[in-house]
């Protein structure tokens, strides 16, 4: 029987199991009750409440503009729907960079006001300290390493990060420096596959992967990417599911030709 059978509830401590058991963990995106409430009966293990809602959802070019109150209505619409996944809550640009003390702020809020079951936030030594403080304070933290969106300005790219050996020694780094300080897992996005595959058997924390691989002891993907509603990101790594931009289209179609015509409503379904 898999580690998530045995338990109804995920947690930390169970995500920790199933890469001691070598049990694949599955991570998705959401951001509303009523996708959320699918995905958490589908058997998704963990579900991410993501920045990427300000793209997405929002239709922002970058993850930077979304607000820590966005975030918090967006995890509680999720959580409302939630009773066996693990919700993992984004940290947005600008809450927890600039000191410690206001990381912790924003994570308290996040605890505190969505009811949610940790939270993540990007880099590697230059935020230990809030990660440090965070865990002090007993909230569950993930890190995030590899491409981070949060610093596209800085990158200037959304290309495959860690290539090179100085970027790729600093991830390694930072990885551990992460498990040090208190992380429960850590998300690596779009580095070479060889080096996930070494820095997941470095640490003895979940790694979960996007673009980074099949070596991590998990994935995590966009929903809406990953079911096609969104058809204009097509990256590589992305492996698309359904294509629910044509078949929402085509039913919308039909509806307003069945209004149009007249069809719709018909004596069926007229009191």
């Amino acid at each position: 029987m898999s580690t998530q059978k045995e338990s109804r509830k995920i947690t930390t401590n169970t995500l920790q199991k199933m890469k001691a058991n070598g049990e694949k963990i599955s991570m998705i995106t959401a951001y509303d009750y009523s996708f959320a409430g699918i995905f958490d009966k589908s058997g998704i293990d963990v579900i991410l409440v993501g920045d990427s809602a300000s793209n997405v959802m929002a239709g922002h070019e970058t993850t930077l503009p979304i607000t820590l109150d966005q975030m918090i209505y967006h995890a509680s619409s999720v959580i409302r729907a939630v009773s066996r996944s693990l919700v993992v809550v984004d940290l947005p640009f600008g809450t927890y960079q600039s000191n410690s003390d206001i990381a912790l702020a924003s994570a308290i809020r996040i605890m505190k006001e969505t009811g949610a079951h940790a939270v993540k936030l990007e880099g590697g030594e230059e935020v230990i300290d809030s990660v440090q403080k965070i865990v002090k304070a007993g909230i569950p933290v993930m890190g995030h390493l590899g491409l981070m969106p949060q610093s596209i300005y800085k990158f200037g790219t959304y290309a495959v990060r860690a290539t090179g050996e100085e970027e790729a020694d600093k991830l390694k780094r930072d990885i551990l420096l992460l498990q040090q300080a208190g992380c429960f897992g850590i998300v690596l996005e779009k580095i070479p596959s060889s080096l996930a595959e070494e820095v997941t058997t470095m640490v003895s924390i979940p790694t979960i992967g996007i673009g980074a691989g099949n070596k991590c002891d998990g994935q995590v993907l966009v929903m809406h990417d990953m079911l096609g509603i969104n058809t204009e990101f097509k990256p590589r790594f992305l492996r698309q599911y359904l294509n629910l931009y044509d078949q929402i289209k085509n039913a919308v179609n039909q509806y307003v030709q069945d209004v149009k015509s007249g069809d719709f409503p018909n004596e069926n379904e007229s009191y």
